[in-house]
């Protein structure tokens, strides 16, 4: 009871002025540290090793694959990750380590490298991937590590957050033959407008039509509707098919986090070439000079809480960062919207989570 009180104390200290130094002198030691430690925002105890499998290998994945496992002997689950629009899967090394090293299995495939195909081509390509993790995954993987391919996840940045859901909701040509049990999108995009969707169009434009039985999280940025000069009409996230609208048709479980202060491509590893670099300044981004780790901490630590809690039932760390994310998270967040489990959607808007919504 002590504990509870002392969450709820702090969740209303925080929100007024210096309340984070009025806290030691408040909370009793023990408090303080159920409060302050919010361990999916630093790296985690396991060590990542990546390694790269060409599709000619003995393996024979449909597409290159990145990899990124933890060193230890053990089960992880697994993470199906796809690219942005011309972006390489080894763009996004930072984050994904940051991810496994909580004890994942991430699998970035490469389907294409610079002018993509087809809505319907590349959602073809990653189910093609995804079915062959039921055979291929333990060839790529040493003996000591086994992936869980019943805690599966996909996700995706930008039109690879797209094709996240469009796999996840059945749209591919090719027939699925593996399950998957959450989907996380890294600022989704669906096209460049209403009008100007990705075919297969998934976006229906009405709450909680998504047609999924799954839990979502849906990681947006504050600036990605924004373009980059105001000259410029096309923002890289544009209203009406971003982060905003997945969020909007997802069912419950599904929560919504938008970090303020970031763009569209801040997501990405500092060091990405001249291609990447020059493909980032078409997007609206963090203010020059301004570290872009904070950012994929968050979102690493996002990815990381609610798998913990949807996979293995651990929520603590979920259950703070709803309750008050800015207290923990190193990135500033607007208000966390989340649709609870057990809420009706005939009767739902879109509202900040409750505190303890798993209890």
């Amino acid at each position: 009871m002590v504990t509870l009180l002392a969450i709820l104390l702090v969740t209303l200290l925080a929100t007024l002025p210096e309340s984070r130094s009025a806290l030691p002198t408040i909370l009793s030691e023990s408090d303080q540290s159920v409060l302050t430690k919010v361990s999916v925002f630093e790296t985690g105890r396991f060590h990542p090793i990546t390694s790269d499998i060409g599709s000619c290998s003995t393996c024979s994945p449909p597409k290159p694959l990145l990899i990124v496992r933890p060193k230890e002997d053990g089960k992880y689950p697994v993470i199906l990750f796809h690219h942005g629009t011309a972006c390489q899967n080894s763009w996004y090394t930072d984050v994904l380590k940051f991810i496994s090293s909580h004890g994942y299995i991430v699998i970035a495939p490469q389907l294409y490298r610079w002018m993509p195909p087809s809505g319907q081509s590349e959602l073809d390509m990653a189910a093609e991937v995804a079915n062959w993790l039921r055979s291929g995954l333990r060839c790529v993987l040493p003996e000591n590590i086994e992936g869980d391919l019943h805690n599966l996840a996909l996700a995706g940045h930008s039109r690879g957050g797209y094709i996240a859901f469009a796999l996840a909701l059945g749209h591919a040509d090719v027939s699925p033959d593996i399950n998957f049990s959450a989907v996380i999108g890294v600022d989704p995009v669906a096209g460049t407008s209403k009008k100007d969707q990705v075919e297969p169009k998934i976006l229906n434009y009405e709450p909680c039509s998504f047609s999924l039985s799954i839990p979502v999280a849906v990681i947006g940025s504050g600036l990605g509707n924004k373009p980059v000069l105001p000259f410029l009409p096309q923002a890289c996230a544009p209203d009406g098919v971003s982060h905003t609208e997945f969020f909007n048709e997802c069912k419950p479980p599904c929560s919504h986090f938008v970090p303020t202060d970031y763009g569209h491509m801040d997501f990405l590893d500092d060091d990405i070439g001249l291609i990447g670099s020059a493909a980032r300044l078409i997007c609206k981004g963090s203010k020059w000079g301004v570290s872009r780790d904070p950012l994929r901490r968050t979102a690493g630590g996002v990815f990381v809480a609610f798998l913990e809690a949807f996979f293995k039932g651990n929520d603590t760390d979920y259950n703070k960062i709803l309750i008050n994310p800015n207290y923990f998270a190193p990135a500033t967040l607007d208000p966390v919207q989340s649709k609870s489990e057990g809420t009706s959607c005939s009767s739902l808007s879109a509202m900040s989570m409750p505190a303890f919504a798993f209890e």
